[in-house]
């Protein structure tokens, strides 16, 4: 029986037997320069190089608007196609967004596979995803990209299902059929995913009650995100020097320099026009960015434009209502070019740079991640009785202290605690104070 989820892979993914060769095309609409093109373009190729593929070409063109045919004018195509011929292409991918019939009208007029940025991306997710949630999130993105782009073959035939008295007609095609099969999938997807996203939950809950603060790293994909947590707790994270080497959230806890526990998160890494079904599909792995206590914006200060990177991680945080989470930029890899990391520090009040590779800047950085959390910790006054040692050390061990004084009832103790530690230790919270 056919697996779903590599029926899924097959629509729009690029071969893997072979290198395939690929000629990209980037379009500069309107309200677009040449510099932000060449530089999509740019990261185009590294993501096509991550897919498995090799650049043999690109073609761009300046439009006011994409056409409604073939995104790019009639004589681009023709252009397009004696290109393909000339480096011997198999595909063609645009650095834009097609819609269903621009694709479509395009293989047909260039002879070969047209595919867009999105489809690339997909092909890279799917190719990482290793949990059952990971690959059940991307199969679900990739099915509702699929849906809108099914069409009938070539040859036009209908396929009948059932014939003679009382079953007249010509039956359902078979587009009609992959679209009730994909539709049934993705129900069941989509199920799938509440269930898991349910398990997911418990398990925050029970950190939650653990009364640690919550930290997760956040940054442009291949910053160096999985080699910070990496440096800082030994976690063992696959590291690799390609987009999107990670995609499912790894969790370890972390002391800081004050002695207090935290809970340290990595995640996936962001891109430009990161595919707005696959923000939809990760939405239940992103929240561990939501629910943070705490954001550390990871960004690679050796990169040719650091700056559009963070304005791309941050569209990803509001697409996920994620933005009001504080955050700290912390500028990685300075042992690449420290003279850009100190640049970027200097323009980021705040800021931190650090290299997760080398270790140098790191106990800045985590004294810095420590007295932002204790910034944010609000301060309470407690009064705990004489008997109750357990929750006095709690209250050292999860927060900081500011005063202590013996009294008739207990010892009354004023100190900087997280929400959750708060709520935990309420009964023993003077209120009003």
């Amino acid at each position: 029986m056919t697996n779903p989820y590599q029926e899924a892979l097959g629509a729009t993914l690029i071969e893997r037997t072979k290198r395939e060769r690929i000629v990209l095309v980037g379009v500069v609409l309107r309200g677009h320069s040449e510099e932000e093109m060449e530089a999509s373009l740019n990261e185009l190729s590294l993501l096509v190089d991550t897919a498995g593929a090799d650049e043999a070409g690109r073609m761009t063109q300046r439009r006011d608007t994409p056409d409604h045919t073939w995104f790019i004018g009639k004589g681009k195509v023709d252009e397009l196609r004696e290109l393909c011929l000339a480096v011997d292409a198999d595909t063609v991918v645009f650095d834009n967004n097609l819609a269903p019939a621009q694709q479509f009208n395009l293989e047909k007029q260039l002879g070969r596979t047209a595919i867009d940025r999105t489809a690339v991306i997909l092909d890279i997710f799917a190719q990482n995803a290793h949990t059952l949630e990971g690959k059940a999130q991307v199969e679900l993105a990739l099915l509702r990209y699929r849906l809108p782009r099914l069409r009938r073959g070539v040859s036009g035939n209908l396929s009948q299902q059932g014939a003679g008295i009382g079953t007249r007609g010509p039956g359902e095609t078979k587009l009609e059929v992959d679209r009730r099969r994909i539709m049934r999938r993705i129900t069941k997807l989509e199920h799938d995913l509440v269930e898991l996203q349910h398990t997911r939950k418990l398990q925050r809950k029970g950190r939650d009650k653990s009364g640690l603060g919550s930290v997760t790293i956040v940054g442009y994909t291949n910053a160096g995100k999985s080699t910070l947590l990496n440096q800082l707790t030994q976690a063992g994270v696959l590291v690799e020097n390609r987009l999107f080497a990670t995609l499912d959230p790894t969790t370890r806890r972390l002391a800081l320099p004050g002695g207090e526990p935290v809970l340290l998160t990595d995640t996936v890494g962001f891109v430009r026009r990161l595919p707005h079904g696959l923000v939809q599909a990760f939405k239940s792995t992103l929240e561990v960015v939501r629910e943070a206590d705490f954001l550390v914006h990871v960004v690679d200060s050796s990169s040719p434009d650091p700056e559009g990177e963070i304005a791309a991680v941050r569209a990803v945080l509001t697409e996920i209502d994620a933005l009001s989470v504080p955050e700290m930029l912390v500028f990685n890899k300075n042992d690449i070019d420290p003279v850009s990391a100190q640049r970027l520090v200097d323009q980021n009040e705040g800021s931190v740079q650090v290299s997760s590779l080398t270790g140098a800047g790191i106990p800045e950085f985590l004294q810095t991640v420590a007295d932002r959390l204790r910034a944010l910790a609000n301060v309470v006054e407690l009064l705990v009785p004489y008997d109750r040692g357990d929750i006095v050390a709690a209250v050292h061990r999860e927060g900081e202290v500011v005063s202590t004084s013996h009294e008739t009832e207990g010892i009354r103790i004023r100190a900087r605690l997280a929400s959750a530690s708060a709520g935990r230790l309420d009964q023993f919270v003077v209120h009003g104070s």
